[in-house]
């Protein structure tokens, strides 16, 4: 350390010019906050431009992007975060023109040695007790400035100065070893534990630490009696004040919890014999009950009435990313939290049991490997709460990957330790995914970590809503399910296709009605389908709403007279059987088609020299303003295989004419001539049916096979051996590989004899996936 530079830090009298490398980070930007706010010149670069960032230019930082040697020329200090590496081209060229350079802790604790300073620290819970600490004190009338290491809103932002009080409240990062440059009044110690072991040797290594930081603090040792580790280092010293649950015998603030609410905690406090009184805490969680207390204790301590310290307790919110409810209604609730270490994630996953819930679905993203590695045993043990885990890939924070160390060290530690259903989704967007997808009315969803996992609550706090309201819809009218993020592979002939944003089976058509006023009103796509045949749905899946109206009213099939009436849903199999046993004749053609009505009306499908508009008398529909009505043959348009009218508008049932009287014998003769003609014509496998459209020269098949295209492949895409305008998913192939096989056939048609084909089968969605 550069004592001689630091100390003109300390003195907070010479103004300088610092550069902060990273500033960007939440650390490295509450000491630009600081540091502008003693009216110093900083200035800092970061790989690229946050809110952060911006805020602190609006302020007077002079920001550079990505790192580079200019911004470091005629600085008198040069302050670099933990993720910084000697190799970084700002930290070479400061060191080239010999600027001191130092670490963000060093820095941060000669900036406290201009006040009383009062550490938070502990493996855990340090940027919520801080935050409870400095709002504490603050409410107290004793103006203290605070350094915390996230965003918290009800202190404005995550690092402040205020000239007119005399203490100063941060917290102290014990995972490098500089806690020992803090020489505070007053240390609030919340747990010791083997932690950080990439840097450590061991437990007692860390502890050589804690008891250093202690030696070095004037005032008082505030401390968790519960806390093994932190008994040992603090238990029995002349200014050690513990705190922890009635009846500990090592502390001398108790509390006892009296309501656990689920956005709240009631508890009374004492201290030694005397009881303090209730005290009502803004946030839920025993967890933070003992947070609060270690505040409660050193407030009371200092001289801040009991009122003023139940209103601060009352009135205070959470941390960004701790427990912080992203979205919460009677259906979901939606829950983002920093933990990473064992026993914070099972203090959290306690207080997400305390809001009993259904289940509890948790997204989880491990931090660093070495952490994987030494705590996988405890990791496997603290995700019992869980119903259903989803594990990615590891955060890295810097780190060298370890061999045989990844997410899957996790899921096989918890499937060992407990019941816990879990699955190894590696990237964030499956993730997002397969989480979503799992998630049903009545479910806590909880994501965790200390990497990038927000954005997944991000993703899922924009979604929920929507998903709550069409819920809200198909109850009030019926009934119905709904899903986010559902694989289209699962309905689509082709079994291939990327996830629909909102997946909907409402089962009546004033069900179907209400959601699309809905949708239409908050401009979100609508897409209808049903059986999935003739489609290929991309890889990136759909954006918006999927409709599927396949149960209930949309299913019905009935017979009068001449005339059948089928809901959209129905399929053409079990329409052509109703026809036979009512002695209808003339929708025979229908028994050989993988698809429903609504898919026929809206493409006019057809076969053995029989299209769907042959036979429809009416249709039934909802129109763009999510009324109903109704349009009989001659006024609505329809062509070959296209039928413009039902674009947008969504059909909810039809009246199809048939031949009355007509003898069973003749009806099955022409079925099971269908029947045959489908089974010894067309390929067994998964497809869409025709690809291709009929060219006016000859049939798109009779052409495939003139050109020997039958059985070319692209990945697990074929076309064809029996029918060469069938492609096949052989098994696992893509949306991609199916284009390119279909980009491939029409170049050569083109090249070969001059002809066009053009798509039977719809392609619809996305070729890139939904963004967090």
């Amino acid at each position: 350390m550069n004592q001689a530079i630091l100390s003109v830090l300390q003195e907070c009298q010479s103004p300088m010019r610092i550069n902060l490398i990273g500033v960007a980070g939440s650390g490295m930007s509450g000491l630009a906050s600081l540091l502008l706010a003693l009216g110093h010149k900083v200035s800092g670069s970061d790989r690229a431009t946050t809110t952060e960032t911006t805020r602190l230019e609006r302020r007077g930082l002079q920001f550079f992007g990505p790192h580079s040697e200019r911004e470091v020329e005629g600085c008198d200090l040069v302050i670099y975060s933990t993720a910084i590496q000697p190799s970084n081209i700002a930290y070479q060229a400061a060191e080239k023109q010999g600027i001191p350079l130092v670490r963000r802790a060093e820095a941060l604790a000669a900036v406290m040695r201009a006040k009383q300073g009062v550490v938070v620290a502990g493996t855990h819970g340090k940027t919520t007790t801080s935050a409870l600490t400095a709002h504490v004190l603050r409410q107290g009338g004793k103006h203290p400035s605070h350094y915390v290491g996230a965003e918290i809103p009800i202190l404005g932002s995550n690092a402040l100065w205020d000239a007119e009080g005399e203490l100063f409240v941060a917290e102290g990062d014990e995972s490098d070893g500089s806690l020992v440059h803090f020489h505070p009044a007053h240390t609030i110690i919340l747990n010791i534990e083997a932690e950080h072991l990439d840097h450590y040797e061991d437990l007692d290594a860390i502890k050589a630490v804690f008891h250093t930081l202690l030696s070095q603090t004037t005032g008082h040792w505030i401390y968790c009696a519960e806390d093994a580790g932190a008994v040992s280092v603090c238990a029995g010293h002349p200014r050690a004040i513990g705190w922890g649950w009635h009846g500990n015998p090592h502390a001398a603030y108790t509390a006892e919890i009296l309501e656990a609410n689920a956005d709240h905690s009631l508890f009374r406090a004492r201290h030694q014999t005397e009881v303090l009184g209730e005290f009502t805490l803004g946030i839920p969680g025993r967890h933070n009950v003992s947070n609060a207390l270690s505040a409660l204790a050193l407030a009371h301590q200092l001289g801040v009435e009991l009122s003023a310290i139940g209103s601060a307790l009352k009135s205070f919110r959470g941390a960004k990313r701790r427990f912080e409810v992203r979205y919460q209604s009677e259906r979901f609730t939606l829950i983002d939290d920093y933990g990473h270490h064992p026993s914070e994630i099972a203090a959290t996953l306690a207080t997400a049991q305390g809001l009993d819930p259904q289940r509890i679905l948790c997204l989880f993203q491990p931090h660093r490997y070495s952490r994987t590695q030494l705590l996988k045993k405890e990791f496997g043990v603290a995700f019992g709460p869980v119903d259903e885990l989803f594990v990615t890939d590891i955060y890295a924070a810097s780190e060298k990957p370890l061999p045989g160390v990844s997410g899957e060290t996790i899921v096989d530690a918890v499937r060992a330790a407990s019941e816990t259903h879990c699955h190894f989704t590696p990237h964030l967007l499956e993730a997002r995914d397969r989480l979503g997808n799992a998630v049903h009315p009545g479910d806590l969803v909880i994501t965790l970590g200390a990497g990038n996992v927000h954005e997944v609550a991000r993703s899922l706090a924009r979604d929920l809503p929507v998903l709550d309201q069409i819920w809200s819809l198909l109850d009030e009218h019926g009934g119905g399910k709904a899903r986010l993020y559902e694989p289209m592979s699962l309905h689509t002939t082709f079994r291939v296709g990327g996830p629909a944003q909102f997946w909907i089976e409402p089962i009546t058509i004033a069900g179907l009605a209400a959601l699309v006023r809905y949708l239409r009103a908050a401009s979100i796509p609508i897409r209808v389908i049903g059986r999935g045949s003739n489609l290929l749905v991309q890889d990136g899946g759909i954006r918006g709403a999927v409709i599927h109206p396949s149960k209930g009213e949309f299913d019905s099939v009935t017979v009068e007279g001449e005339n059948l009436i089928a809901g959209v849903g129905a399929r053409l199999k079990k329409i052509a059987s109703a026809a036979r046993n009512a002695g209808l004749g003339g929708f025979e053609w229908m028994e050989g088609i993988p698809g429903n009505l609504g898919g026929a009306i809206r493409m006019n499908a057809g076969a053995m020299g029989t299209e769907t508009f042959d036979q429809i008398v009416s249709v039934r529909y909802i129109d763009l303003d999510g009324s109903i009505q109704e349009k009989g043959l001659e006024d609505i348009r329809h062509h070959y295989r296209n039928v413009p009218e039902f674009e947008e508008r969504l059909i909810v049932s039809a009246v199809l004419k048939g031949q009355p009287n007509t003898a069973a014998e003749e009806i099955d003769s022409k079925l099971a001539a269908s029947h045959q003609k489908r089974r010894t014509s067309q390929p067994v496998g998964a497809s869409a049916g025709c690809v291709f459209k009929n060219p006016e020269a000859c049939g798109a098949g009779q052409l495939i096979d003139q050109l020997g295209l039958k059985g070319r492949s692209v990945g697990r895409a074929r076309v064809s051996d029996v029918h060469g305008n069938f492609i096949v998913n052989v098994g696992g192939a893509t949306a991609r590989e199916i284009l390119d096989l279909i980009s491939e056939i029409q170049a050569t048609a083109l090249e070969q004899r001059g002809i066009q084909l053009d798509l039977e089968v719809r392609v619809i969605g996305e070729s890139q996936p939904l963004p967090l």
